[in-house]
């Protein structure tokens, strides 16, 4: 699942749930606003409220928030850039007066309309609006890139919205770091652990679950690759071993039969038995021994036959 995929899907189903409490509605409202909300002063001091988001499931979720709370927005959509940039969509609401009580509810505002960089604690009061605040956030800010180094943040205009996402995800037992860039900041996840933490909470299972089992799958196969390059290792190490024992076998048998050296019984039955079964292991070679020998007592007698013979040819070349 590409970086693109997982934050179409993250998205789609947060923005599918629909919060059954007004506190959970009035929270991931708060966060919508707090990641991509701005407040417009009209004339005379009237107010205007924007919400600008990059997803149509959002700008949908959004909406229906708002009618939820007996307020009605008007959507719009726009490019930043013409057949350059996506479309992106903004819902547009009036500073009426219904609208500026729900938006003070929702920690949006102070009484009289002046913003918040961040909501007061009351909106975050239980775990239901902790993980609603979480669940607004990554939809008004939140990105998601993976799955090679893994990332999840959650963009907000200032760093007081951002440490604001940590404190939330902090209470929620989820750890976030806080970074300031040049014209925004953000709460921040590396790591499939914390992230699928994050979702979680928000709501996200049925992509948590995925992941997990996407990593599940990852995890065996690294375990069969592994499994699979050892048993070749060892392959070639048996079938190295087995012909440096075979060479020395061959030498010091026919060294006997020419009468140079003299071979223990112990040690010229396992060089037969070397010459005569080449691929057989150690194991398999000491059951077949006269009497039958452990594979200890089998690398034994091959390694003293193997010594033998490079000693028998450093003499040679020596002399």
């Amino acid at each position: 699942m590409s970086g693109a995929t997982l934050v179409e899907s993250a998205r789609a189903e947060l923005a599918a749930i629909v919060p059954a409490r007004r506190c959970d509605r009035l929270a991931e409202l708060s966060a919508l606003f707090h990641t991509a909300g701005t407040v417009h002063l009209r004339g005379r001091g009237a107010l205007a409220f924007h919400l600008d988001v990059g997803l149509s499931a959002a700008a949908r979720r959004a909406f229906s928030l708002l009618r939820e709370l007996r307020l009605d927005p008007q959507i719009r959509t726009y490019r930043q850039r013409s057949f350059a940039e996506p479309t992106r969509y903004q819902l547009l609401l009036d500073g009426t007066q219904d609208a500026l009580d729900v938006l003070e509810q929702a920690g949006v505002v102070r009484r009289g309309g002046s913003p918040l960089e961040r909501p007061p604690g009351r909106v975050v009061a239980r775990a239901c609006c902790r993980a609603a605040y979480l669940r607004g956030a990554f939809l008004g800010g939140g990105s998601l890139t993976g799955p090679r180094s893994p990332h999840l943040e959650v963009r907000t205009p200032t760093h007081a919205g951002a440490a604001f996402v940590r404190s939330v995800a902090s209470a929620a037992g989820v750890r976030l770091r806080v970074v300031d860039r040049a014209r925004h900041a953000a709460a921040y996840a590396k790591g499939w652990e914390a992230i699928e933490a994050y979702l979680g909470t928000a709501g996200a299972v049925e992509l948590v679950v995925s992941l997990e089992e996407r990593a599940l799958v990852a995890d065996l196969r690294s375990d069969a690759n592994r499994l699979t390059n050892a048993d070749h290792a060892n392959l070639v190490r048996q079938s190295r071993a087995s012909q440096v024992q075979l060479e020395g076998a061959q030498a010091m048998l026919a060294a006997e039969r020419e009468g140079a050296v003299r071979l223990a019984p112990a040690l010229r039955d396992a060089g037969e038995l070397r010459l005569r079964y080449p691929s057989l292991s150690l194991r398999e070679l000491g059951a077949r021994a006269d009497p039958p020998a452990t594979k200890a007592a089998m690398a034994s007698r091959l390694a003293r036959l193997v010594e033998l013979h490079r000693s028998s040819t450093r003499e040679t070349e020596g002399g």
